[in-house]
């Protein structure tokens, strides 16, 4: 019985997938047209990507709340790069290493200050947007290159080339997570940090990895989102870290660590697209959606409770 109701746990990601899926296209015509499909695609790459490294944080038992925050930070680098430099390549670069630099910063802090991470990433939440604002003046970066806007809207064929990015990037992370050092080593400080220190992990050194590789994901997620907005926002990312949490724990993450996977957390990050899509779509209210994706929440992590629950006895 048992087993039955961990198989349906695991697979309860993909069956609501489906279901959303076939739904909205049997409630609108223009859902299931290539020209929307694609459109979803590009507009959820940013969260997919952010989601991608928040797993590996969420799997240790850990939370980053700073990471909309790092996104406008490495946004505003990158481009102002651009700007000055003239060069893409270099932009990118500089945004991807802003966003590696924050998060091993929240790892560090975390690992040798001892301070939880919720408390830790909620400082820095508010440092780096206030970085953001003072290097930028409050104002948006204009003036980017043209050619910057492959990266988010340009296509191979037709594929979005922005999905063949989430895509090189999911595939690295899924090896890492389940075939390295790093991700054994991720599950078992999730699942009980003491007894993976008297194991012998350097639990401090691990931490600071999985946090400068949420950043880096995070810092590229920025790029993707000048590349579609074509310009540096400061004020960007806001409210992102709820749609990053939120697309982990519906793909199976547990919020009480050791528990989640890459795939899953991309089938939570595209129901969470497919839900703002649709309720486009079908003409719902915008600010309803932060009221789905909070029920959302509330539900999968009661419903991973209930499960912990009953396992337990």
């Amino acid at each position: 019985m048992l087993s039955r109701s961990r198989a349906l746990q695991k697979f309860l990601p993909f069956i609501s997938l489906a279901v959303l899926f076939v739904a909205l296209s049997i409630a609108s015509p223009y859902f299931l047209t290539a020209t929307n499909l694609s459109s979803v695609i590009r507009q959820t790459a940013v969260i997919n990507t952010m989601a991608l490294g928040m797993t590996l944080v969420i799997v240790s038992g850990g939370i980053d709340l700073s990471v909309g925050s790092i996104l406008a930070f490495s946004g505003v680098m990158g481009t102002m790069t651009m700007v000055d430099s003239g060069s893409v390549l270099m932009g990118i670069a500089v945004g991807v290493a802003c966003g590696a630099f924050w998060g091993f910063a929240n790892g560090l802090m975390i690992s040798a200050l001892r301070i939880p991470p919720f408390i830790v990433t909620l400082g820095t939440l508010g440092i780096v947007r206030g970085m953001s604002l003072v290097i930028s003046g409050g104002l948006p970066v204009v003036g980017l290159p043209e050619e910057h806007s492959f990266l988010g809207e340009g296509s191979i064929g037709p594929v979005p080339f922005v999905l063949v990015v989430l895509a090189g990037c999911a595939v690295i992370m899924h090896f890492a997570l389940h075939s390295t050092k790093l991700g054994r080593y991720t599950y078992a400080i999730g699942s009980n940090e003491h007894a993976a220190t008297y194991a012998g992990i350097a639990v401090g050194r691990y931490k600071v990895a999985i946090y400068a590789l949420c950043g880096l994901l995070t810092g590229l997620a920025g790029m993707i989102e000048t590349s579609r907005l074509m310009t540096g926002q400061p004020t960007a990312g806001v409210s992102y870290e709820l749609q990053v949490i939120a697309a982990v724990v519906i793909g199976g993450g547990s919020l009480a660590g050791g528990e989640g996977s890459v795939i899953g957390t991309l089938i939570g990050a595209f129901i969470m697209g497919l839900l703002s899509n649709g309720s486009d779509l079908l003409g719902v209210n915008p600010y309803w959606q932060q009221v789905i994706i909070g029920a959302i929440i509330i539900m999968a992590v009661a419903v991973d409770q209930a499960r912990k629950r009953r396992f337990a006895t």
